[in-house]
C-alpha cells in the first residue's frame, strides 16, 4: 500500500510538470521528471507512516523544481549532483557557504548557496538561497526559499 502512495505521488507531480513544461525543451522536462523521481526515492526513505508520505511529496517536488532548474542543459550525472548539492547546503552550510560541484566529463558546473536563515512567525525556519549552474561558461542562477518541515525535509516556498 506504502508503494501504491509512492508512485501515486511520483505520477501526479509529473503530469502536472508535464502540463506546465509544454513550452519548454526536452532536457528540462526530462530534468523534472528524474528530478521529481530522484526526490520521491530519497524522500522515501526518510521517517515512518505520514511522516514518509511527507517526506516522499517534499522530495519529489524539491526534485522536480531543481532537476527543471538545470535540466536545460544537463546531463544526468550533472543533475543528480547539482540536486544533492542542494540539498547538502540547505541542511549543513551556513549562510554565505557554498556546496559546489563540477563533472569533468562535461565540464559543467554550479553551487548552492544559502544566503539568510530566518524563523517565521510560528517558529518554522526557513532559508533564502541561490543556485548557479555553468554550462559552456554561461552562468544560470535561480533564487528561492526553503522551509523545514515538521518531519525535516526542506520545502520550496517560493
Amino acid at each position: 500500500m506504502q508503494m501504491k502512495r509512492v508512485l501515486a505521488i511520483v505520477a501526479l507531480v509529473l503530469l502536472v510538470g508535464g502540463c506546465e513544461n509544454y513550452d519548454r525543451g526536452t532536457k528540462e522536462t526530462g530534468g523534472t521528471i528524474l528530478g521529481g523521481i530522484g526526490g520521491a526515492l530519497l524522500g522515501s526513505q526518510i521517517g515512518g507512516g505520514s511522516g514518509k508520505i511527507a517526506a516522499t511529496a517534499a522530495g519529489t517536488l524539491l526534485g522536480a523544481w531543481i532537476g527543471n532548474e538545470v535540466g536545460r542543459s544537463l546531463d544526468r550525472a550533472d543533475q543528480l549532483e547539482a540536486e544533492q548539492t542542494a540539498v547538502r547546503a540547505l541542511e549543513r552550510n551556513p549562510d554565505g557557504q557554498r556546496s559546489t560541484w563540477q563533472n569533468p566529463n562535461t565540464g559543467a558546473s554550479g553551487y548552492t548557496e544559502p544566503v539568510r536563515t530566518y524563523e517565521t512567525a510560528g517558529g518554522t525556519p526557513c532559508r533564502e538561497y541561490q543556485t548557479t549552474v555553468i554550462i559552456d561558461g554561461r552562468s544560470e542562477t535561480a533564487t528561492g526559499t526553503a522551509c523545514r518541515q515538521s518531519d525535516g525535509t526542506w520545502r520550496i516556498a517560493s
